[in-house]
């Protein structure tokens, strides 16, 4: 158990920056999706249709094999923090480009009406708003992340999955091993997604509960 916990704690590691990475990505993309000029919706779209579309899997062998080509070395915790970053932005995107759209765009005329620009507008108007429509859909998003931190498995990182691998090669006990990680990832994605759940709860607009509107 021990051990695992250690691959557990790299799991977690990789989880936690891919979503920082991939929301740094997705708030500026989904904002550019909405409010953008049209080169930039092009520009945009096809970075989110290219990520969308290729296996996570690849991905990291296209960064960790690909990029040494031209002289970027990175080790493989870094590149599969960085591959999946990248792809999890592409996935948040969207969820956050749905999000600022069902805010009334009447709130952002009104804004500008104030003299706030569209940035301004979106940080301090819509943004806050977005967030909490967003953040049911971006708790899916953290489970799926959650899974595929599984992926650097393929780069020798010693996540969950590996550390396991390592310890059914001297126990032989792959029953008893894949079903304790298996329970691993439950508890870690059935407490993350409870604390959410939280969160959502206390992030609710007195009058104004979100998921009867989703409902």
């Amino acid at each position: 158990m021990p051990l695992l916990l250690k691959g557990t704690l790299v799991t977690i590691e990789i989880t936690f920056l891919t979503l920082a990475i991939g929301m740094l990505i997705a708030v500026p993309v989904s904002f550019g999706q909405v409010y953008g000029p049209k080169w930039g919706k092009v520009l945009i779209g096809i970075y989110e249709k290219v990520l969308r579309s290729i296996p996570g899997i690849v991905i990291l062998f296209l960064i960790y094999y690909g990029l040494p080509r031209v002289g970027i070395q990175m080790s493989p915790f870094l590149a599969c923090v960085i591959g999946l970053g990248l792809r999890s932005g592409a996935y948040q995107s969207q969820i956050f480009r749905g999000a600022i759209q069902s805010i009334d765009s009447t709130q952002m005329r009104a804004s500008r009406s104030l003299g706030m620009s569209k940035m301004q507008g979106f940080r301090n108007v819509i943004f806050p708003q977005a967030f909490r429509v967003a953040l049911p859909p971006w708790a899916n998003e953290f489970t799926i992340v959650l899974k595929d931190s599984s992926f650097a498995y393929a780069l020798g990182v010693t996540e969950l999955l590996r550390q396991g691998r390592y310890i059914i090669s001297t126990t032989y006990e792959p029953m008893l091993i894949f079903l304790t990680i298996a329970a691993i990832y439950f508890v870690i994605t059935f407490t993350l997604n409870k604390s959410l759940q939280a969160l959502e709860t206390k992030l609710i607009i007195p009058g104004f509960d979100i998921r009867e509107k989703i409902q």
